[in-house]
């Protein structure tokens, strides 16, 4: 389920993001931003089994509620709107965006105790790398 991913995580790494916030069509100055942001990720899950994943940091913070296998609108951190599908596949979280005719996944899953989270655009991949805190 959902709940190994439950908490907060602080990123320590990030790899390849320019590249992909490209591919996606992030603008010059937005990706400028991006790539000094180190955001963390609080992940929760109610009593409905509405799952929150919260990403916080000094520039912007933003956050989606979901049920699995459901799709809902969303606004993304550089504004764009999408629809979007979180999946759960073989131990990984899965998001699924769509817009404009064009589409993108974000894959966490957890390894050796940390958050790897893979943005996968056609054949570019950022990993980025996260750690429980606390």
């Amino acid at each position: 389920m959902v709940d190994k991913f439950v908490g907060t995580w602080k990123m320590i790494s990030s790899e390849n993001f320019d590249d992909y916030m490209k591919a996606i069509g992030v603008g010059f100055a937005t990706r400028q931003v991006g790539n000094r942001t180190k955001p963390n990720l609080m992940v929760s899950v109610d009593d409905q089994g509405v799952v929150c994943i919260k990403s916080q940091s000094t520039f912007k913070t933003t956050e989606i509620r979901f049920k699995l296998n459901e799709p809902f609108e969303e606004t993304t951190a550089d504004d764009r709107k999408t629809r979007t599908v979180m999946t759960l596949d073989n131990g990984k979280l899965v998001q699924n965006q769509t817009w404009d005719g064009k589409e993108t996944n974000i894959e966490r899953e957890i390894t050796d105790g940390k958050l790897i989270t893979k943005c996968i655009m056609g054949d570019v991949v950022a990993v980025r790398t996260y750690v429980r805190e606390g």
